[in-house]
């Protein structure tokens, strides 16, 4: 066959590929760069908040899935190569992601979901112009530590050992965590035992020290880690039968005793329409850091009565959802 030929060969074949083909070569790519795998129900949050500005993956926009399976230094090459690949927006789960697309790239707007002020981190110059190309929700996951801290004093009131489990790979939530955590529990007369755990097998030999100290009540820091590990969390607190606290509803939702904080699947479904604002246009520097404004008290009453806890009613009047 001649090159000639060949050449109009291969472009009227390309030309008689299915219409739905041809679409998903041009459609915009967003990249999804985490540490842990994310969990369903947070994606579906962030796919709702992309229908709503009318995308849909797999039909008018695709999703490059980047995890780092909890390995903090894969992050940055798979920042770079998101980056490589000029995708139109880059959504991060987590601080270290966030600061990994960051400093993959200066051009592609990026999103993050913060669990502190943004501004602190270093993440934005400004919450309502952020004046870059990163902008993101605000879940003032660590701004809540003394509260949670204190409403679980509240359902255990016997507690005066509680042991706090933080995951040192995220670096930035267990600093702020342990700052707030410490004199919280001095002010309410509780005695702080730190934990450690950043992989499934060392909450396994956090609840192993768990065994052998005997808190009162077990403190989960907020990670990416923890909720993705929900479901191990669960059952270890059951097993070794501690009264268990978080920011995540989800773990509470899997068994844990209960939780207070934002909405972290709303969350990704406000990043999910900041996505799809971009995809259409606008800068990141125009849109303003969202805070969160609804707090979720949720209480798993099923876990309170395994524990031989009675829910006080003044918990139970202020709780957004009991889980029975």
């Amino acid at each position: 066959m001649k090159r000639r030929e060949f050449i109009t060969l291969l472009g009227g074949g390309a030309a008689a590929w299915p219409l739905s083909a041809r679409a998903q070569l041009a459609m915009p790519a967003i990249g999804f760069l985490a540490s842990v795998p994310q969990n369903e129900e947070q994606m579906q949050g962030f796919r709702q908040g992309l229908k709503q500005t009318g995308f849909v993956e797999g039909e008018n926009v695709a999703i490059l899935y980047r995890s780092a399976e909890n390995e903090i230094d894969r992050l940055p090459a798979l920042a770079d190569d998101l980056s490589r690949r000029r995708v139109a927006v880059i959504t991060t789960s987590g601080h270290p992601a966030a600061f990994a697309a960051k400093a993959a790239t200066a051009t592609i707007p990026i999103l993050f979901i913060a669990a502190e002020d943004p501004v602190g981190l270093g993440l934005v110059a400004n919450l309502a112009r952020p004046g870059s190309n990163l902008t993101g929700v605000n879940i003032f996951a660590s701004e809540v530590v003394a509260k949670r801290l204190a409403l679980l004093r509240e359902l255990v009131p016997s507690a005066s050992r509680v042991a706090v489990l933080v995951d040192p790979g995220n670096k930035t939530i267990t600093e702020t965590t342990l700052r707030e955590v410490e004199p919280a529990g001095r002010a309410l007369g509780l005695q702080i035992q730190l934990l450690t755990a950043s992989n499934g097998r060392e909450i396994g030999m956090a609840f192993a020290a768990l065994e052998r100290e005997r808190p009162d009540a077990l403190f989960v820091s907020i990670g990416t880690l923890f909720t993705a590990r929900r479901a191990q969390l669960a059952t270890l607190a059951a097993r070794h039968m501690i009264p268990m606290t978080s920011g995540n509803r989800q773990i509470t939702e899997t068994g844990g005793l209960m939780s207070y904080g934002a909405n972290v699947t709303d969350a990704f479904r406000q990043i999910g329409v900041y996505a799809g604002r971009m995809l259409k246009g606008e800068k990141p520097a125009d849109l303003p850091v969202v805070q969160a404004t609804k707090l979720e008290l949720v209480i798993n009453a099923e876990t309170a009565r395994m524990l031989g806890l009675t829910v006080p009613p003044s918990l139970l009047a202020i709780a957004d959802e009991v889980i029975e």
